[in-house]
């Protein structure tokens, strides 16, 4: 049984739609058209209200690692009401171990290097992110828009790659099933060849968000 901030493949399984990736290693899903096009519209017009650079947990150097752009989406917003609504529909994880919705714009040539979503227990910044609601559990993903070319979701490590299409969902556990932390969830938001990305991204964690 999940804790609250935790949902299970079975779970997701029962919502129309919702695919499994097969592979043995990660717990992975996707489900094409899990939003619509007018509210996909509604989340693009909020990220460009309030776009920002993108950052990073533990800097690593590394200046073009993630070189989008980021906004923290305001949850009063009825779009945003919807979107979280819709999420709970599907994952059943109680809100309150929910992090602000997170907006993402790619333009062209921008990308996010290979990463996990989780925080690395050995890193500068663990006690920081992770003292008040623990460890991030789950993560889900929507792309906002068609892009034109480019702008992949590459998971190399199991060898799957999801192309950017306006209201598809990605979702994914970033801890195997004894609990520990799950490197085969190691991605790259690829770069956008032409045109331009929007995705939203919506995290869990192991107790409530409490920032």
């Amino acid at each position: 049984m999940a804790n609250p901030g935790e949902t299970t493949a079975p779970t997701l399984l029962a919502y129309a739609g919702v695919r499994r990736v097969p592979s043995p290693r990660i717990e992975l899903f996707d489900r094409p058209g899990f939003l619509g096009r007018d509210l996909c519209a509604s989340l693009i017009a909020l990220i460009d209200k309030d776009r920002r650079p993108s950052t990073i947990a533990d800097p690593n150097g590394d200046d073009t690692f993630r070189t989008s752009e980021t906004c923290d989406l305001p949850a009063a917003e009825p779009a945003v009401e919807e979107l979280e609504r819709l999420l709970f529909a599907l994952n059943g994880i109680d809100p309150a171990h929910g992090e602000p919705v997170q907006g993402q714009r790619y333009a062209v040539g921008q990308e996010f290097k290979a990463h996990t979503d989780y925080f690395e227990p050995t890193g500068m910044d663990f006690a920081k992110y992770c003292s008040v609601a623990g460890q991030r559990t789950w993560t889900f993903m929507v792309y906002l828009n068609d892009v034109e070319a480019g702008g992949a979701t590459r998971f190399k490590v199991v060898d799957k790659m999801f192309k950017p299409e306006a209201g598809k969902l990605v979702c994914w556990n970033n801890h195997r099933p004894d609990g520990t932390l799950n490197a085969a969830t190691l991605h790259h938001g690829m770069k956008v060849r032409k045109g331009v990305k929007y995705v939203i991204t919506k995290w869990y964690r192991e107790r409530p968000w409490g920032w």
